[in-house]
Formats: structure tokens, sequence, C-alpha cells
């Protein structure tokens, strides 16, 4: 199990990599096998630390953007809250769209992110794994 004080900080290096869409500082925090997709998926669309970053990428490439609004940290997770901007989804919501994703850490380094569109599943998800 992660300190809290080691989940803290890698909590402000996530929101700073997220924040700067700064991709080889969030690469430094993937684990090589890291997996990514909606919840319950048994074979995630990301299932490496390269495909995630290609995911990002390819949003960053076409426009997208994010502001990170909140981590918490939930035990050996993150919580964290992002506004999504110029993508379709956030176009059809006036512009911007509200999304959280879970990422679970191990050995300092997360190792799943598992995305949601309401905070309420999200925490859900998070005790029912817990």
């Amino acid at each position: 199990m992660e300190t809290r004080e080691s989940m803290e900080q890698l909590s402000r290096q996530v929101k700073a990599a997220l924040d700067g869409a700064d991709l080889t500082a969030f690469s430094d925090l993937l684990h090589p096998n890291v997996r990514w997709g909606p919840p319950g998926d048994t074979s995630p669309p990301c299932q490496s630390r390269a495909q995630v970053l290609a995911w990002y990428q390819r949003g960053k490439d076409a426009g997208a953007s994010a502001t990170v609004t909140n981590v918490t940290v939930l035990g050996d997770e993150l919580l964290v809250g992002l506004v999504v901007r110029d993508t379709k989804p956030s176009r059809q919501r006036g512009g911007q769209a509200n999304r959280w994703q879970l990422l679970s850490i191990r050995d300092g380094q997360v190792t799943d992110i598992v995305g949601f569109e309401r905070q309420e599943d999200a925490e859900a998800y998070a005790r029912a794994s817990s």
C-alpha cells in the first residue's frame, strides 16, 4: 500500500502533467502495462503506456484540452476531476464536459485508468474496488 505522503505527491504530479498537457511528465507516472478504458471493460482500448499516451496525443492533436478541477486521494487510487473542451461530447454540452478518471496506483505508478462521465459513478466504483 502506498503511503498517504507518496499519494499526495503523486496527486500533485498527475495534476501538473494533465493541466500542462505534458505527456512526457505523464509518461513517467505510467506503468509500462497501464490499462485505460471504461468501467468493467475486460479488454480496454489501451493496454500499455504507449497506447495511453497515443490516445492523449490524438486528443491534443485534435484540439481537445482539459483542466484538472480536483484530485482526491482514495487509498491507493486517485480520483481526478476534469473539465474537457473541444471534443464532440463537450461541444454537445455547450463547449465543455465534466469527466472523471480513477487512477489505480501500485509502486508509485499508475497501473489502471477508468473513465467516467459522472463523479458519483467514479466514487461508487472506487468504493466497490477497495
